[in-house]
Order: structure tokens, then C-alpha cells, then sequence
């Protein structure tokens, strides 16, 4: 049998290197949203899942994550028709990018 492996490509993204002493604690903060719109999510809890979401969409970008905004505007828009399938999606978009980005200060 043959064994496909996915290679997935690093995101490489350039961040101001005076954030650099607070942008693993902002990727942190990112992990452990994850982990809480997961179990928003299994109890149907979309007003939490839309906070969130507009708070991703907030900060984002402003650290130089745009595609955090991105799915943020995603949850927060998902969450206000409680469209689970979009919302897991765009948690395992979130939880995909996070697990490839590579921070270049610059």
C-alpha cells in the first residue's frame, strides 16, 4: 500500500521586531482560543464563538496576523447563523495556521 505524506508549507510572516517579546504569548493567547471555541462549539454556544470571532478580527491584523482577522470575521459572522460546519472550518483554518506560521522579525 502506498503512504501519501502531506507536505505542508511554512507562512512565513514578518513582524516588527519590537514585538517580539510579546508575540509568543499572542500566539499562545490563539491556542487557547482555539481550545475554548471547541467546546463553544460542541455546546452550541455562539455568542461566545461570535466574541471571539470580533475580537480575532480585531487584533489580528494589527500584530501583522491578517489572517487571523480573516477568520476571525469568519466566526463572528458564522456564529450569528450558527453555522457549525463554517465554524469548525475556519477553527481548523486557524489551528492549521498557527501550527505553520514562521515569525520573521524584521
Amino acid at each position: 500500500m502506498l503512504e501519501v505524506t502531506l507536505i505542508k508549507t511554512r507562512i512565513p510572516v514578518e513582524i516588527d521586531r519590537d514585538l517580539e517579546e510579546i508575540i509568543p504569548n499572542f500566539l499562545q493567547n490563539r491556542v487557547n482560543d482555539i481550545a475554548g471555541l471547541k467546546t463553544a462549539v460542541a455546546a452550541g454556544e455562539f455568542e461566545h464563538i461570535r466574541i471571539v470571532g470580533h475580537t480575532l478580527k480585531g487584533i489580528g491584523g494589527g500584530y501583522g496576523f491578517d489572517l487571523i482577522s480573516d477568520v476571525g470575521l469568519v466566526l463572528e459572522h458564522a456564529a450569528k447563523v450558527s453555522d457549525c460546519i463554517t465554524i469548525n472550518k475556519a477553527i481548523n483554518d486557524l489551528e492549521t495556521y498557527l501550527e505553520l506560521v514562521d515569525i520573521i522579525y524584521v
